[in-house]
């Protein structure tokens, strides 16, 4: 079958798939007991966070002079949290990015192509709270959530005090609430701080938020390539950075939704919401939480259409209406967003901003002062 056959299929099929049951019967999914055949593109589009879209980009933001500023105080106490802007050196390589087994099929995951990519540096590490902190202490940076003044929080996670005020919800996905004063800083609304949450991934971070830091760091957003080569950790043809096991030996691996989505996080793996960023066993080239935790933007814009021909240094379309994100986050489950893999992908546009959407940043050369593990 010719991959233009295959995708016309695979588009067909993802169409009648069935939203948190299996196709043929009335059974429940869930993450660790999935549907009979849980691993064909019978699976759920999506948790709602693709459609988590500014109506009018830039209609409310304030005039480009209250970017920055310069009254921030800062919350950073570095003896409590020690720096986490590591990198590592990824050294160039043929890998096959991609599957020809879809789980959902309408996202581009297909099909695969040997990608060819030169040398290149990659964050340990999500960026942290504490991180963004130094960036926005350095320059007084004022980020897009701050500038609109809402952000997007999951219902169960925000206070029946702010819910109050609340008249808006996603029509595709009602659980999703514009919550004024969210932000980087407010993870949950005006009433919830990061004093403790330092170490946690910066959410709320728009794709333009993160160029801005990846700017200053004096690195950039990877290619989605590059990203998909680094969570794989030199495995080919792995459902996640490990292998193809949720919890290889009963033992959690990422921070996913556990129970039923979107009402009931048992947070078996430790965490309800985000996690430190140094949570759970790295991948074999030493990174951490490439999946689950945050949804991480890259640079490429968004595409569902992919030649199966070898490539070297792609950087995706020329341009388009929305930036890939990678890697899921902690609200995924496999009945509303099995997007917890390393092919699996997402998108928004430019000026949107999340309780679970967050960054790493990658590099063609090591800026200074920032410390290499592995060179």
């Amino acid at each position: 079958m010719s991959w233009q056959k295959l995708t016309l299929y695979m588009m067909v099929l993802s169409a009648l798939a069935f939203h948190g049951t299996c196709a043929d019967s009335e059974q429940t999914c869930d993450a660790e007991s999935p549907c009979e055949g849980a691993d064909s593109e019978e699976q759920d589009v999506g948790c709602g966070c693709s459609a988590l879209n500014r109506q009018k980009s830039g209609e409310t933001v304030e005039s480009e002079k209250e970017k920055y500023r310069s009254d921030h105080v800062s919350q950073i106490d570095e003896a409590t949290y020690p720096r986490t802007n590591q990198m590592v050196l990824l050294k160039g390589d043929t890998f096959t990015m991609g599957t020809d087994e879809p789980k959902i099929p309408l996202d581009g995951e297909y099909p695969t192509r040997e990608i060819t990519l030169d040398s290149f540096y990659f964050d340990v590490y999500e960026t942290t709270n504490a991180e963004f902190e130094h960036f926005v202490n350095a320059t007084g940076y004022v980020t897009e959530a701050e500038r609109f003044g809402d952000s997007f929080v999951l219902e169960a996670r925000i206070s029946e005090e702010v819910k109050k005020d609340i008249t808006q919800a996603v029509a595709a996905a009602p659980w999703w609430l514009p919550v004024k004063g969210a932000d980087w800083r407010h993870p949950e609304g005006p009433d919830t701080d990061i004093k403790a949450r330092m170490d946690h991934p910066a959410v709320h971070t728009s794709w333009n938020d993160a160029v801005e830091y990846c700017q200053w760091a004096g690195k950039r957003l990877p290619t989605e390539a590059e990203w998909e080569f680094a969570a794989r950790g030199g495995l080919k043809n792995r459902l996640f950075p490990w292998g193809n096991k949720l919890t290889p030996k009963g033992e959690h691996r990422m921070n996913i939704w556990q129970g039923t989505f979107p009402t009931e996080n048992t947070a078996e793996d430790g965490y309800a919401g985000t996690a430190p960023v140094t949570s759970f066993p790295p991948n074999k080239y030493g990174l951490y939480n490439t999946v689950g935790n945050a949804w991480e933007w890259v640079s490429d814009w968004w595409t569902v259409n992919h030649e199966p021909t070898p490539q070297s240094n792609p950087t995706g379309p020329a341009s388009g209406n929305d930036k890939v994100k990678k890697g899921g986050s902690y609200m995924c489950h496999l009945s509303y967003c099995y997007r917890y893999r390393c092919e699996a992908r997402s998108q928004n546009t430019v000026d949107s901003s999340a309780a679970n959407l967050g960054f790493r940043c990658a590099a063609d050369k090591l800026p200074d002062n920032i410390e290499c593990n592995n060179c």
